[in-house]
Parts: C-alpha cells; structure tokens; sequence
C-alpha cells in the first residue's frame, strides 16, 4: 500500500499494511478517519506522527508523556479495554497529541485531555476524552 504524507510533502511512501493502527471510532474531530500509520522521522527527535491512511491532509504530531517529562495516569474502562483488545497494560502506549498554541506565542502545548492510546499488540488505537485531569497529571520540575 502507498500514501501520501502532505504536509511532509511525501507521496507514495510504501506503508506495510500490517503496520497500521485501526482507530474504530477515529480521532475526536476526524471520526471518517480509522486507519493510521504511526512513524517517526530519522533524526527527528521525540515526535512521532499519526498519519490518516484514508485522509493525505489529516496528520497529528504525537509525543509521550515521558517526552515532556510528565508522569501521567489515565484510567481505561471496560468499554475502553474491550474497543482497543486490551488485556494486559504492558501491550498498551500512550502518548498525547501535541501543537503551537497561538494564544501563547506559538509555543508547544499537548492535548493532556485527549491522550491517545495505543495497543501494540492488536494495533487497535482510541482517543480518550477525559472530562477531567486527575491530580495524578504530575509536572516534574528539572
């Protein structure tokens, strides 16, 4: 399978279809969008990008919480586990979309609300809306 990455400027990049996340419900906003492939540039420091197979304009930088020296704990229901195949945490990634903050100057900020998660093993994805941060969202100070 070939797809372009448009805002890489990249077309028919040669993608293994067994690479793919499926994202049953897609991403909030992009709902159409179920299939991704998620890579990282060479040399490209601690972003990785979760590009839409079906849509070449549809791509979110992603980064793990680890990245930002966070430490992070969501909560996963039932209805969670059972969408993405989870059965053990350790086949599970996390990492929340990051973007320029206009209202801040540009700066980098992260999506803490709407991390993504990943199963490595059935590569089932979800986005998960929290209503709320918990305090367990710690910032570590350097």
């Amino acid at each position: 399978m070939k797809i372009d990455i448009d805002r890489l400027g990249l077309r028919s990049v040669q993608v293994d279809g067994d690479t793919l996340f499926t994202f049953p419900r897609g991403m909030a906003g992009f709902e159409e969008c179920t299939r991704f492939k998620l890579f990282h540039e060479e040399g490209g420091g601690t972003v990785f990008w979760l590009q839409a197979v079906d849509n070449a304009a549809v791509m979110f930088p992603v980064v793990t919480p680890d990245a930002l020296d966070v430490a992070y704990e969501i909560e996963l229901s039932d209805e969670d586990c059972a969408l993405i195949g989870m059965k053990e945490a350790r086949d599970v990634a996390v990492a929340v979309v990051v973007y320029r903050d206009a209202a801040e100057g540009g700066r980098i900020a992260a999506n803490t609300r709407s991390p993504v998660i990943l199963n490595l093993r059935t590569r089932l994805g979800m986005q998960k809306i929290l209503q709320e941060v918990h305090p367990s969202l710690l910032y570590r100070a350097r």
